[in-house]
């Protein structure tokens, strides 16, 4: 039996680099997309990857891109929607380009990356689809209010789908990580011209030394969610984080999880919220 072949986009950095080389290793062939003509020699140095050009707001690219990539190899067996973006700020002050931007790329274009893979699995009988959503669709922090919106959009796209594409034996499982150091932070498109009011309580919320784990954690949950052969389970967690909300939330019920919750994100955290929820570390640059 050939290897399996594993399509995986937004992988010039962050989770999407660490990932290809985590299959790779493991014996997949890897058809590995980036945005940008500069970065098509990123996997150069790892076996088995063919890297391809692939904007993922272009819907009509998307819709194209299952049947190239199972030209690469000749068949493919899983795909991981990687690719994001990442806006922050009031949302007063975001513009509606901006959202719509975080729409096209986190919704509209993973939606349309679905729609190329889905005909492929359905018509083989198998297939693992993950798409990428966020923590923070779970947890509701402020000033990502739009990014949020859009993560939590793809957590129930990949929910629906789930039950939608099971009987033809295809999984679709939705990944929710934690605070990751990665490159997205120096990535942020920040709102601008931002009223003053906000400005304090922003940069308060910025300075909180919040927990930032080592991504290859994700690479390793995206490794475990292809292969587990698990077709029950939809949502996986990755980090402390990731790994904690879900569970405090659950423990506590919604009403008190927002009411520590919200004392956290104004600096006020109570010794319950600072006993249940990981502690805080440094960030290595």
């Amino acid at each position: 039996m050939s290897a399996k072949t594993i399509v995986i986009t937004g992988t010039a950095s962050g989770f999407g680099h660490l990932a290809v080389r985590r299959f790779a290793e493991s014996g997949w062939h890897v058809v590995a997309t980036v945005r940008n003509e500069s970065d098509l020699d990123v996997h150069a140095d790892v076996e088995n990857v063919r890297t391809l050009l692939l904007d993922v707001d272009d819907e009509n690219a998307d819709l194209a891109f299952g049947e190239l990539a199972r030209s690469q190899f000749g068949r493919v067996d899983a795909l991981i929607n990687n690719a994001g973006y990442f806006q922050s700020g009031p949302l007063e002050a975001t513009t509606m380009d901006q959202a719509h931007r975080q729409f096209q790329t986190n919704v509209f274009g993973l939606i349309a990356l679905n729609k190329a893979f889905i005909p492929i699995f359905r018509e083989q009988r198998s297939g693992v689809i993950v798409n990428v959503s966020s923590i923070s669709a779970d947890a509701g922090f402020p000033y990502t209010s739009v990014y949020e919106a859009s993560k939590a959009a793809v957590a129930a796209l990949s929910e629906g789908l789930h039950a939608e594409l099971a009987e033809f034996g295809v999984a679709v499982k939705a990944l929710f990580p934690g605070n990751m150091n990665t490159g997205i932070f120096s990535k942020v498109d920040r709102a601008q011209d931002v009223p003053e009011d906000y400005l304090a309580s922003w940069d308060a919320f910025a300075s909180l030394n919040l927990v930032r784990s080592d991504p290859a954690l994700t690479a390793d949950v995206m490794f475990r969610m292809v292969t587990d052969g698990d077709r029950h389970k939809v949502r996986y967690y990755s980090g402390p984080d990731g790994e904690a909300i879900p569970r405090v939330k659950q423990l506590l019920g919604q009403d008190w999880y927002w009411e520590e919750f919200s004392a956290h994100n104004r600096g006020e955290s109570t010794p319950l919220w600072d006993a249940l929820m990981p502690r805080p570390k440094a960030v290595e640059s």
